[in-house]
């Protein structure tokens, strides 16, 4: 494998890596490093003191990164008198002057701060680790999530859409970047190199993702598809090692099958939206006979609504199975007015349709285990999809196909027959 053609290479020029700053032994405590990295003015005084701290706290352990954590949230957290004072003087006269005071009188140190560490060469993607330790720590420490407000303010910027790169994933990418497929795959399991194979190389099998020019060597999310002449029934279908491969003239059915967020530091920064949307476009500009863009999804929380309902039964028909996933998908809501399934919700605010159920769709230990081997697809209609979203943004309105409708009415009809 090699990476001829690969926009790794392009990239790697285009955004040199600047220069590599000399270690220098430095013991001081990482919150001394940080308070001089505040008030430094020069580029190399501050890019030096920057290496230091990300150095630094790639040494700590699970306590020391507690208390780093504490004095961001602490220490560095908003001064609430500075901005009264400078609400009240941009309120009495607002000037440009006294709006850039309240502008920065309103932005914690800990931004300032965040954003000198990431001047440091390499450092985006150690700043996406170092969040993905605060959320860890976040969840014994709830102070700390003052902090994540701002890591998530700075990354919805830094990782806006207007700055990845969309590339196509294949057998001659990276042997690095396959690697981290393998390694990223969150829905269906690749077991191996011959696996992996199976997924990307042949010409009815695509993977996309998306990249950031800081870290072009990291996927960030990535979206596995399968070109089929018709809507598969399921999973083992396409994962088939001895399937018959389908030529691209073929096709007319496009499938989602695997969806993976690769970055646990992004959490909450929504890429996977973004990702259809740019997929199907290109697909539609390259293979114009494609005419049905479709998931096919697992329902990774059915079993468990199942169980807290008295409704989890080893007897229950494939019938019967299908019509208690239309309700789990359609009928239950959190407290927002969203489907409880994660994957339902994230689906259905893109502008998908909730179009068919299959048993036996999943038959993996993890299939078995989480939905009773029960998948769903979601169709995106290319004519309705704005419409869709719109629907489901303002009034939570979730759409479904007839099939769908059917599957409803007979849940209504069976819960007014047990009543």
């Amino acid at each position: 494998m090699t990476s001829s053609g690969f926009f790794h290479d392009i990239l790697s020029s285009v955004f040199d890596k600047r220069f590599t700053l000399r270690r220098i032994a430095d013991e001081r405590p990482i919150e001394e490093l940080c308070r001089e990295l505040l008030t430094s003015r020069g580029e190399v005084s501050a890019s030096r003191l920057g290496q230091l701290v990300l150095d630094r706290f790639d040494t700590l352990d699970e306590e020391g990164q507690h208390q780093f954590f504490c004095f961001l949230t602490d220490e560095l957290d908003l001064q609430t008198e500075e901005v009264a004072s400078a609400a009240k003087s941009y309120e009495e006269e607002r000037t440009s002057e006294n709006f850039e005071k309240l502008m920065q009188a309103a932005e914690p140190l800990r931004q300032v701060l965040l954003r000198r560490l990431n001047q440091v060469p390499n450092a985006t993607v150690r700043l996406v680790r170092m969040r993905e330790a605060l959320l860890k720590l976040s969840k014994k420490d709830s102070s700390l999530k003052r902090t994540d407000v701002d890591f998530q303010h700075l990354f919805a910027s830094w990782f806006n859409r207007g700055f990845l790169v969309l590339r196509r994933i294949d057998w001659q990418s990276p042997a690095q970047i396959l690697q981290k497929i393998i390694q990223y795959e969150a829905v269906h399991e690749i077991d191996d190199w011959d696996d992996l194979q199976r997924r990307v190389h042949p010409e009815d099998r695509h993977c996309y993702a998306f990249f950031h020019p800081s870290m072009p060597d990291e996927p960030l999310i990535f979206v596995e598809v399968a070109l089929c002449d018709s809507v598969p029934a399921s999973v083992q279908e396409i994962l088939s090692d001895n399937r018959d491969v389908l030529e691209q003239e073929l096709a007319n059915t496009a499938v989602f099958y695997s969806i993976s967020n690769c970055q646990k530091g992004l959490a909450g920064i929504s890429f996977g939206n973004s990702l259809i949307k740019q997929v199907v476009q290109d697909l539609k500009a390259e293979l114009p006979e494609i005419s049905t863009f479709i998931t096919l999804s697992p329902l990774p929380r059915f079993n468990r609504w199942l169980e807290e309902n008295d409704l989890l039964s080893e007897e229950h028909t494939d019938d019967e199975l299908k019509v208690l996933a239309a309700r789990y998908l359609h009928e239950p809501k959190d407290r927002n007015g969203n489907p409880l399934d994660p994957v339902a919700k994230f689906h259905l605010n893109n502008g998908a349709i909730i179009h068919q159920l299959h048993a036996n769709a999943d038959i993996s230990a993890k299939g078995k285990q989480q939905s009773s081997g029960v998948m769903v697809n979601y169709l995106y209609d290319l004519k309705s999809v704005e419409q869709n979203h719109e629907e489901y943004a303002e009034r939570q309105n979730i759409v479904v196909s007839k099939a769908i409708s059917n599957l409803l009415a007979k849940s209504k009809t069976k819960q007014k027959a047990g009543a």
